[in-house]
């Protein structure tokens, strides 16, 4: 099992996200991109690296507008895997635009 972060270091985690924020029981992040289209390839490919890192996200769709939230559920919190994913994440949406 993954080591849970402290408060701490999610708070110093976050600071080297983009646009992400939470705390120790998880961390999210809200993007709109420019079309309903361009959200669902950005979805199709969180989906490949989340599969890819076996850690997959909790994703909300609305219209053109994502809501991505990670929480290693099996930990109870905040890990670095999902500090790792939050990463991968923001290049596939700095790809996007």
């Amino acid at each position: 099992m993954a080591d849970l972060l402290t408060a701490e270091a999610v708070r110093d985690e976050l600071g080297g996200l983009t646009g992400w924020s939470g705390d120790g029981t998880g961390i999210s992040r809200t993007v709109e991109l420019a079309s309903f289209p361009a959200a669902i390839a950005v979805v199709d490919r969180v989906a490949g690296t989340a599969e890819e890192l076996d850690h997959h996200p909790d994703i909300d769709i609305r219209w053109r507008t994502l809501t991505f939230r990670c929480v290693t559920h099996s930990a109870g919190g905040v890990t670095h895997r999902d500090v790792d994913l939050a990463r991968r994440i923001d290049e596939i949406i700095r790809s996007a635009r």
